[in-house]
């Protein structure tokens, strides 16, 4: 059994970290709420270019003679971009990425092509690393507040990575925001723009204002009429060039900041569950000390009475 000074050593040290933890706690919960009213503000201007971009494809008599907006004729390389945290402490938060990253990668596997691994954050490069796997470029140092800047290098390189022929389809996993208490995993194609997912779902249109039951409209032959209620200049093929870049960058910034966001809320509940934990530790070593005490207590009054039986 330990002793009494023992026991009150440990409830010293669970005690600084409880501190520690509940310091923590309320530094992620001011960060997330900073980090969620970035991403609210992103999130109508990345589904704005993702609108443009669809309705400029759709548009378009024919795909630009632009690297980026080129299909490979077979798909021998994929790059998949783990988009991770620089520090640990949150839960599952990282974990979650790499696991269902490396899923992704032995699937790719198995059906021939190779896999070109990218990681946004220190633990995803680490963690790849220590499981044998090269990463050919890794991002860090923005993880708790990402700027646009940030975003764009991510994506000129991996951009220069699909036109160079290095990569032949990339692919990102990210924790996406849902609340404090909730974040999932998604995973999106960027690469090819065709068969990029965000380009996908075909009912945001009749959502827009402007819009409506008009926009889906088709003459007697079944063409698509809504082409006819927007006015391209310069012409669809023009601005596809200039959005197919913004596209890929805007997809990777609003990414980072859902991440940021996610990482915060998983940080701050993970360190109120260690605060609680902390606090039943504390608890427990307290009742404990005050048994130990008493047992002492006890042990020092049969002493005296065993030493007083002895002089009569």
């Amino acid at each position: 059994m330990p002793s009494q000074k023992d026991v009150k050593d440990r409830i010293s040290s669970v005690r600084n970290v409880h501190q520690i933890t509940r310091a923590m706690e309320m530094v992620a919960a001011a960060r997330l709420r900073k980090a969620q009213k970035r991403i609210e503000a992103l999130r109508p201007y990345a589904e704005a270019i993702r609108k443009m971009t669809r309705r400029a494809v759709g548009a378009a008599e024919s795909i630009p003679n632009l690297p980026i907006l080129e299909e490979h004729d077979s798909i021998d390389r994929v790059g998949i971009l783990l988009v991770t945290g620089d520090r640990g402490l949150a839960g599952p938060f990282n974990s979650q990425i790499v696991r269902a990253g490396t899923r992704r990668g032995r699937e790719v596997e198995s059906d021939g092509p190779s896999v070109v691994w990218y990681a946004s954050g220190k633990r995803g490069a680490s963690t790849l690393g220590f499981r044998g796997l090269e990463v050919a470029a890794s991002f860090s140092g923005f993880t708790d507040r990402p700027q646009y800047s940030d975003a764009r290098d991510i994506a000129q390189t991996l951009i220069a990575a699909y036109t160079d022929g290095n990569i032949d389809r990339l692919e990102i996993f990210y924790n996406g925001f849902v609340s404090a208490l909730n974040q999932e995993v998604r995973h999106e194609t960027l690469l090819p723009l065709q068969q990029a997912q965000l380009l996908d779902g075909g009912d945001d249109d009749a959502d827009d204002e402007d819009g409506g039951d008009e926009d889906a409209t088709e003459d007697a032959e079944g063409h698509d009429q809504g082409r006819s209620l927007w006015i391209y200049e310069p012409d669809p093929e023009e601005i596809l060039k200039r959005l197919a870049p913004d596209f890929v960058e805007i997809s990777i910034y609003r990414a980072l900041l859902e991440s940021t966001a996610s990482e915060h809320g998983a940080r701050m509940t993970a360190m109120r569950s260690a605060s609680d934990n902390a606090s039943e530790l504390l608890d427990d070593l307290q009742l404990e000390a005050n048994r130990q005490r008493q047992a002492d207590i006890t042990q020092e009054l049969l002493e005296i009475v065993a030493g007083a039986e002895a002089l009569r």
